[in-house]
């Protein structure tokens, strides 16, 4: 499986419409940027309690979901271009219905695993304006997702994301985020104990499993 690289993004600390220091608004850049193992060179985040880390190195959202906002919140400038949800890396043609935990890519020279999906918080619903951004992420499971870094290298827009590799193909970042997120676990207990095997998840997430199970 081979995705082209519609657009790589990075973005400085700055403040939301409620003066809430973030590095959510993202720009594409222009030629080949670093792909490190703690993120994008010359990407920042604002609370590295919470973003950036091994984990949660690059952010990939699906630009194939733009038409479906547009549709569930009306036309908006953000959704003019890529970078609307904070992500590194723009594409079209894959889905957390498609991606799995797990999955190995080589993007561009870099090779980079999914860890986990994105779990949105307020500062979505702060970028946009709007009440309904985070719940409709939860509902619609549109979520996006993490790689971590396993080789360092560079990318840039025009480049393939290429499948290397996919050990738990059952496990997509739509199905996990379901049972981790979006209250799938309640209706699904086995689902839930069975994801333990996958040994890709990221640990915060596999400290939310823990804690669902009880």
């Amino acid at each position: 499986m081979t995705i082209p690289v519609l657009s790589i993004q990075c973005g400085s600390v700055g403040a939301l419409p409620d003066g809430t220091p973030s590095a959510i608004a993202k720009a594409p850049a222009k030629g080949p940027v670093r792909v490190t193992r703690l993120g994008l060179e010359g990407d920042a985040q604002a609370d590295l309690a919470v973003h950036g880390g091994p984990d949660k190195a690059v952010h990939h959202y699906p630009h194939d979901h733009y038409s479906w906002w547009g549709e569930a919140i009306g036309a908006h400038p953000l959704l003019a271009t890529p970078g609307a949800f904070g992500e590194n890396v723009s594409t079209e043609g894959l889905t957390e219905e498609t991606v799995a935990i797990g999955d190995v890519y080589r993007l561009g020279s870099a090779l980079v695993e999914v860890s986990h999906g994105r779990q949105p918080c307020f500062k979505l619903d702060a970028r946009f304006g709007r009440r309904d951004i985070l719940s409709n992420v939860v509902g619609s499971r549109r979520s996006g997702w993490y790689y971590r870094v396993l080789e360092e290298g560079a990318v840039e827009a025009g480049d393939a994301l290429d499948l290397v590799e996919r050990p738990w193909p059952d496990w997509t970042v739509a199905r996990v985020f379901g049972l981790l997120i979006a209250g799938d676990h309640k209706r699904d207990r086995a689902g839930l104990e069975a994801l333990g095997a996958v040994a890709a998840l990221a640990e915060p997430w596999a400290k939310r499993r823990a804690a669902l199970l009880g």
